[in-house]
């Protein structure tokens, strides 16, 4: 049986140029992890990869026709917008090659799979949740002519099948699965993706990496042997010394989780590696840090969230301010400058919920670095179907459509929130536009920058600080008030960049 697995081409619009949360970063190696699968198991498959080779419908139609598959898997990742271009393309292939079974899967086909299959008529199926095994049983009953419509995990098209989709088990023993199959666009990247868990014990509002996976399935992972045999048999192969762990969660729950992250350390310190994780700041312990930075830890992303105890209590964060701070410290006493999640601006947010955040931001020392200042003193609470987020605003009728079914917004509550929001949402597009080529590694840095970053940095957090305090005393910023604002910060952001000759 032949499998051709699509990556399909994504683009992001210029005023979503910072929204990061469209689909989680362990997304990334789904593909790989079925493709790995289905190999395991005798068929010949491929992988495109429309979005990292920067490849045109047209070539990827016609590689398609060259291998002339008999089942298309395509892994949909919502690009801030109904994908019409993919669906359309889709059509074309279908009608082209009626016999081939197209089948979507991901978070976004996953939580998103009625609605996809309503919109783009060329779906035949839907993987829902993990791929690995509904893929090899929709190979086994393609190649057997059987229908795929009963298979767990596979949800069927309304009105053309007899029931609908059935649960599949979760993967309980990760150790069990064959490493994924990379391709070359995927080693072309600094670091090497690996996935050593899968899930989350936490349960944030805003987060729906359970609802993919399945609510009540509890976080897994990899043996500490298991992930240090895969990281070998990469560097043997490709000499690739770099690695980031892509699990949502890198360390699993309580002590089990700390002494488990402690062997993952002493297999990785003899191989000489450099590598990155994600985690939540209750776990980040100063013996486990300490042994996972002499081991090669370099960087880590911890989700802050907030800087005030009744806004995480809110995202159902289960984590403190105190808990954020300490997690910083320890960070910077082993020599790691954490990037950072947060949401300044959640649906719920006050004036003075923001002002204990920007405080927080201030006295941690977040607000020193452009490209973090930027992040934090604008992101958004980005609110997706399959969270309960999304749920619990549309029961209480605040949920507006942002463009697609899958995504919804929600004016905040409180409208001077509302007002800073908007203008810190246009002043730093403005400012990821203009520094989109040297952010992205297109573009080099020229020389000076630093201290025009300072300048900007400066120019942010002055306009949020003055915004703010003029809304905490009862000003009214009119429309006018803002779009002057905005220019103004153009004008001098524009200045800085022009006195260092960048484009």
């Amino acid at each position: 049986m032949k499998v051709l697995l699509l990556e399909h081409p994504r683009s992001i619009t210029p005023d979503r140029c910072n929204d990061i949360a469209n689909t989680p970063l362990s997304s990334c190696l789904i593909s790989g992890y079925a493709a790995g699968m289905l190999e395991q198991c005798g068929h010949d498959v491929r992988i495109i990869e429309g979005y990292l080779d920067k490849l045109g419908y047209e070539e990827i139609e016609a590689r398609i026709t060259s291998f002339a598959p008999d089942i298309l898997g395509v892994h949909m990742v919502y690009h801030w917008k109904q994908d019409l271009a993919l669906f359309a393309f889709l059509a074309r292939v279908k009608q082209k090659m009626p016999a081939l079974t197209i089948t979507a899967y991901g978070f976004y086909a996953t939580i998103s799979a009625a609605d996809i299959m309503k919109h783009c008529a060329a779906v035949d199926a839907v993987i829902i949740g993990e791929a690995e095994a509904p893929f090899v049983s929709l190979a086994g009953a393609v190649s057997a002519g059987r229908s795929v419509y009963e298979l767990p995990g596979i949800v069927d098209r309304p009105g053309l099948c007899k029931s609908s989709s059935r649960k599949q088990q979760p993967i309980t023993d990760l150790d069990s699965i064959p490493f994924p199959m990379r391709t070359e666009a995927l080693y072309r990247l600094s670091e090497v993706n690996i996935l050593g868990s899968r899930g989350c014990y936490g349960r944030c509002t805003f987060c729906y990496i359970n609802g993919y996976y399945g609510q009540g399935v509890p976080w897994r992972g990899r043996s500490p042997e298991n992930i240090a045999a895969e990281i070998s048999v990469i560097m043997q192969e490709r000499g690739k010394k770099e690695f980031y762990f892509t699990d949502p969660n890198f360390f699993g729950p309580g002590q089990t989780g700390q002494e488990r992250a402690l062997r993952i350390a002493a297999l990785l310190k003899p191989m000489n590696i450099a590598f990155g994780i994600e985690g939540r700041v209750n776990d980040i312990h100063d013996k486990t840090i300490a042994a996972l930075v002499d081991a090669g830890l370099r960087h880590i992303l911890i989700g802050l969230e907030s800087g005030r105890d009744e806004s995480l209590r809110r995202m159902n964060k289960m984590t403190t301010v105190a808990q954020n701070e300490q997690a910083l410290r320890i960070l910077r006493k082993h020599g790691i400058e954490p990037n950072v999640g947060f949401i300044m601006f959640e649906p719920d947010s006050s004036l003075e919920d923001i002002r204990t955040n920007f405080e927080f931001l201030k006295r941690n020392d977040l607000l020193k670095n452009l490209s973090v200042t930027a992040n934090v003193l604008y992101h958004h609470q980005i609110v997706l179907e399959g969270t309960q987020a999304f749920h619990a605003l549309k029961q209480e009728g605040r949920l507006e459509s942002a463009g697609s079914s899958y995504e919804g917004s929600a004016q905040l509550k409180n409208p001077g929130a509302a007002i800073l929001a908007d203008f810190m949402r246009q002043v730093t597009n403005i400012l990821f536009s203009r520094m989109d080529g040297i952010w992205s590694g297109t573009l080099i840095e020229p020389p000076g920058m630093q201290r025009r970053y300072a300048e900007i940095n400066r120019v942010l957090v002055d306009l949020f600080e003055k915004n703010l305090s003029a809304l905490e005393a009862g000003e009214l910023i009119s429309r006018e008030r803002i779009a002057r604002q905005v220019q103004k910060a153009d004008t001098e952001i524009e200045r800085s960049m022009s006195n260092s000759n960048v484009n």
